[in-house]
């Protein structure tokens, strides 16, 4: 067995698949945080594809320790390859506004002011809500939608690999 099967077979790659979700989501809040990027609605749209594989994959998890069996983990990381192809799909699409290949969805492609309810300062000022269709950051040409498909599709594919071989390998006990 290779260093690649052993690190995803089994149980091990739900857990890392956490890891990477937790990081993924941590880099987002970073860069609002200490970047000052402001994220749209299309960018809060991309965490909710972490969230809920946090959520599915803790769940199975659970689940497995109940009954653990092979093809349970093979599901759960089928599952988890599928949810990380949501993401790809997400980021595309909010790559591709941001590119004009797509158009943007109601209320993101005009700055919009109003109230963010997961930040109550002043309710004097209007917060202003970033557009869509305007990336702030760029690294070798993609933006962060563009690096966050980009990270899923590796994720995805790595995914669907851990099925493989925790069909093939893994022996419950």
């Amino acid at each position: 067995m290779t260093a690649f099967s052993t690190l995803v077979s089994g149980w091990r790659w739900p857990v890392l698949a956490l890891i990477a979700s937790a990081a993924m989501l941590a880099g987002a809040h970073a860069f609002e945080t200490f970047g000052g990027l402001a994220p749209c609605p299309l960018c809060l749209r991309q965490r909710e594809v972490y969230w809920a594989l946090i959520a599915m994959t803790l769940t199975g998890l659970g689940i497995w320790r109940l009954v653990p069996k092979r093809r349970f983990l093979v599901a759960l990381n089928m599952l988890i390859g599928l949810v990380f192809v949501t993401g790809v799909i997400v980021a595309a699409y909010h790559a591709g506004v941001e590119w004009k290949i797509f158009p943007p969805p109601a209320g993101c492609s005009v700055a919009s002011a109003g109230v963010n309810p997961l930040e109550i300062g002043s309710l004097d000022q209007p917060l202003v809500i970033p557009r869509c269709n305007e990336a702030p950051w760029h690294f070798i040409g993609l933006s962060m939608a563009g690096w966050n498909g980009v990270i899923s599709l590796v994720l995805a594919g790595i995914s669907f690999a851990a099925a493989a071989i925790t069909l093939r390998t893994y022996r419950a006990a």
